[in-house]
């Protein structure tokens, strides 16, 4: 959506910006009522949300695993329901924290759902809610959980790419937006799988998911070049 960033509240005159805030209240008084001080509308897509997973950590000794992932797939959805590519006009990056949070929401899931979990499950998941906020995610894959992995690759380049297509909207590329079509094919094809590829098939699509937006940020052909090697190892 495109937004006016800075406010003045009318009731008791304070200024703050809703990129900060991601709210029209006031947060000195309360006040809903504010008006925009800016003259131009942005493109504002990200909201200022953290990953807190200390509910699911502080779990761990006394509850069942199953309600530590359901608390810890619970705040990895509300997160990545909040989280944008473009903060007040400006592009960013598709960071870890996305990627590990995604991944999180679906070995949670999968840990629910599973009645007798193996070793190297557990601790996967283990480690990604220790993990998760600093956008950390274990290397090695269990056999069992690379659908999680595909998956939660597919829903991150998803969202990344729906933002870098609206951004596309404004700043025209045709270059890049015909990677941004190949790179949504291989986002659905591996959906389509349930997410039933090799880790490095999932690895490959956020890296040119992830070389498009630094070639739109930086307009460094080398960044596109790295997509295109990206998108012909997926082909």
């Amino acid at each position: 959506m495109k937004v006016r960033g800075r406010r003045r509240c009318t009731a008791c005159d304070a200024r703050w910006s809703y990129f900060e805030t991601g709210s029209a209240t006031c947060p000195d008084c309360g006040s809903l009522r504010s008006v925009a001080v800016d003259d131009e509308r942005v493109l504002h897509t990200d909201s200022p949300v953290e990953l807190d997973l200390g509910l699911a950590r502080s779990m761990l000794d006394d509850r069942p695993l199953e309600e530590v992932a359901e608390t810890a797939g619970s705040a990895a959805r509300e997160y990545l329901s909040g989280r944008g590519f473009v903060d007040g006009g400006e592009l960013l990056g598709l960071d870890d924290v996305v990627l590990a949070a995604a991944e999180l929401k679906h070995v949670a899931g999968h840990v629910r759902r599973t009645m007798a979990l193996d070793d190297a499950t557990e601790a996967h998941f283990l480690d990604l809610l220790a993990g998760a906020e600093g956008g950390d995610r274990p290397d090695d894959v269990p056999a069992g959980l690379r659908s999680a992995r595909g998956l939660a690759a597919a829903e991150a380049v998803g969202a990344y790419r729906r933002d870098l297509s609206t951004w596309l909207d404004e700043h025209p590329d045709p270059d890049a937006r015909s990677g941004l079509d190949r790179v949504r094919t291989h986002e659905r094809r591996i959906d389509a799988l349930d997410g039933d590829v090799s880790p490095s098939e999932a690895d490959a699509l956020v890296a040119a998911a992830r070389a498009l937006g630094e070639y739109l940020r930086s307009g460094q052909p080398s960044s596109l070049e790295r997509a295109e090697e990206r998108l012909k190892q997926l082909e």
